[in-house]
């Protein structure tokens, strides 16, 4: 690295020139924006390096047990950097993600120390904490001789960062006082809405600004587009996963819950209250009008590949699968359009409930001061930045990624409406479920119960009291009721 461009970057690091001014100032030098992004990195590392002792554990290899997905190749596509920086190795098997929590389960269950960190889902950590597999993270954020001082871990979502912290009480709020933090937030998924810009055209229709007029307008798109193209596409399969994207979002956004909470801590049902069977009915009418004739088997894939192409008008599902349909070889890619979605018209702003990708310790790791290294890194500004502005890394759990230009400009011009949709709903998105060992079990049961709706095998008002007793007998039988 020339002084000139050594000189520019350190301007950039200590807050002189923004983002952009540092990249076209490395332009004007002759240096192409993939050359100046290595270089950048470089800068950065060198500047981590100068503030922390990241050569602590020089030498030795960490192993990684990773999903295949997009935030792991932001990640491993970054992985040089932290060599560099620390001089240690990482190594790592990566599996698709059919198989890949059974690989996670029988892996901590057999309390192997193959793997030192792996990713998972918030909700898993209901399960691997209490069962003693993982390690809280409290005890290195928390110690300043083992984060290095730039990490800034106050720079995450507030409500994304305690939805990974949990006591282990059933029932115990996120983010309590009391909470261990089971995972570090990595990236997440806000459930809201991704449109066909032209075939809402077409229709002559709106964006819908609560669930009424979703039921209305995917109705109508279906009459008038034609061909076969249905309104909106949710998730139906039997699976708890049915439950937690646009359902859920909707559901706690007119202040309905799973579950309530008294006084002494005992679990009970609360989806057959009269606000949740109301709900629950005009979701199912939605379903059953405008949604996909094999609804009962549409996962995350289904609904994100009919959108991407051109069967369905919209999806009120994950932001993050919206934006995979908007790029690649999708025969839809470049005509979808974003906008954060408020089901409760009395309610101020969108509140999704969330997915999180979050990076976990094993608690049978063998070196866990050097996994956290790898940890605050993989999980630091830096590399979130990286993600973002070079790679597929959406949505970063970091404020300062989020108020960088040039990722905001990069989603501005390919993904029209997902800044606006992000700034409307991240301030109240948060895992909106009660936390609690039965977790997988109750809502796998809430979905067999709405897929029965549907199919109109059972009443909307008698399924829901059905569900509310079966779940209250587990609760009690399991001493949490």
């Amino acid at each position: 690295m020339h002084e000139k461009e050594k000189d520019l970057i350190d301007a950039f690091l200590r807050g002189q020139v923004d983002r952009r001014g540092l990249i076209k100032g490395l332009g004007a030098m002759g240096l192409a924006a993939g050359t100046a992004g290595t270089l950048l990195n470089l800068g950065q590392t060198r500047a981590l390096a100068a503030d922390f002792d990241w050569q602590a554990h020089k030498g030795k290899t960490i192993k990684l047990l990773l999903n295949k997905h997009p935030y792991a190749d932001a990640m491993i596509a970054d992985l040089e950097n932290f060599k560099k920086l620390t001089g240690m190795n990482v190594v790592y098997d990566v599996f698709p993600e059919d198989v890949y929590f059974d690989k996670v389960t029988a892996a901590l269950s057999a309390s192997s120390p193959e793997y030192d960190a792996f990713m998972t889902g918030a909700y898993m950590t209901w399960t691997y904490g209490p069962a003693g597999w993982i390690t809280d993270l409290n005890e290195w954020i928390k110690d300043p001789a083992k984060t290095n001082p730039n990490y800034a871990w106050d720079d995450m979502l507030p409500g994304v960062k305690s939805s990974c912290a949990w006591n282990g009480k059933p029932g115990g709020a996120l983010g309590s006082e009391d909470a261990k933090q089971w995972c570090i937030p990595w990236a997440f998924e806000q459930n809201n809405i991704t449109y066909n810009k032209g075939m809402f055209d077409k229709a002559g229709v709106g964006v819908p600004g609560n669930l009424d007029e979703m039921i209305t307008t995917a109705a109508k798109l279906q009459k008038d587009i034609g061909g076969g193209v249905y309104g909106i596409g949710v998730r139906g399969s039997r699976s708890w996963a049915t439950i937690h994207p646009g359902f859920l979002s909707a559901y706690s956004n007119f202040n309905e819950k799973d579950l309530t909470v008294s006084a002494d801590g005992k679990l009970a049902a609360a989806m057959n209250t009269a606000g949740s069977k109301a709900f629950h009915a005009k979701w199912v009418q939605m379903i059953q009008e405008s949604g996909p004739k094999d609804w009962s088997t549409y996962t995350w894939y289904q609904v994100g590949t009919d959108l991407g192409a051109g069967a369905s008008a919209m999806i009120f599902d994950a932001d993050c699968l919206g934006y995979f349909m908007n790029g690649g070889d999708n025969k839809m890619a470049g005509k979808l359009a974003y906008a954060a979605f408020t089901a409760n018209p009395e309610a101020k702003a969108s509140t999704p409930n969330i997915w999180i990708w979050s990076l976990a310790m094993s608690n049978f790791s063998k070196d866990k001061d050097a996994t956290w290294y790898f940890l605050q890194w993989a999980s630091g500004p830096e590399h979130g930045l990286f993600g973002a502005t070079k790679m597929d890394f959406v949505d970063p759990v970091r404020q300062s990624v989020w108020k960088d230009e040039m990722f905001r400009e990069k989603l501005n011009k390919s993904y029209p409406g997902y800044v606006e949709m992000f700034d409307a709903s991240a301030p109240g998105a948060s895992i909106k479920f009660t936390a609690q060992p039965l977790f997988f079990d109750l809502t796998t049961e809430w979905a067999a119960t709405l897929q029965k709706m549907v199919a109109k095998e059972v009443p909307v008002d008698e399924g829901l009291d059905k569900l509310a007793e079966s779940i209250n007998g587990q609760l009690k039988e399991a001493g949490l009721g």
